[in-house]
């Protein structure tokens, strides 16, 4: 089984469209044998299914993700543990004993928005101060 997680700096990546980057896991009864880090090349939103399709990914671990992103990532195959924040490694680590803790319904609804009012990112609503004002490795409003 191949797992992939939206990855910077050791942690799970908050907006699946805007990554840099993948950690892809190998992992074969029950362990994780292997892991790279793939770039992305600049892709974007439905051409990362695509990528992630090609590299062989059965399951992704993100943070934020918008409605568009998730279509193409079930027409793949792929199964999406959304809502993830944290250690990459960790969160990888959980789903394999089954302990993940994830949001089935984690969106990210700004793309026409904007990062202002209105903008919501895996739940959290950054009307409240703009993404300007925190850094976005709590959540990647980027």
């Amino acid at each position: 089984m191949k797992i992939a997680v939206t990855y910077e700096n050791e942690e799970v990546f908050g907006h699946f469209g805007h990554t840099k980057q993948f950690k892809l896991y190998q992992v074969k009864d029950g362990k994780i044998i292997s892991s790279e880090i793939i770039d992305t090349n600049g892709s974007g939103h439905g051409a990362l299914a695509g990528l992630l399709k090609s590299l062989g990914a059965d399951v992704l671990i993100c943070g934020g993700i918008g409605q568009g992103a998730r279509l193409a990532l079930e027409e793949a195959g792929i199964r999406l543990f959304g809502g993830v924040f944290g250690s990459a490694d960790k969160a990888v680590n959980d789903y394999i004993e089954g302990s993940l803790s994830y949001d089935p319904d984690a969106r990210c609804d700004h793309h026409s928005k904007g990062h202002g009012e209105g903008h919501s990112c895996s739940g959290h609503d950054c009307s409240e101060h703009g993404c300007s004002e925190h850094s976005c490795s709590e959540h990647s409003c980027s």
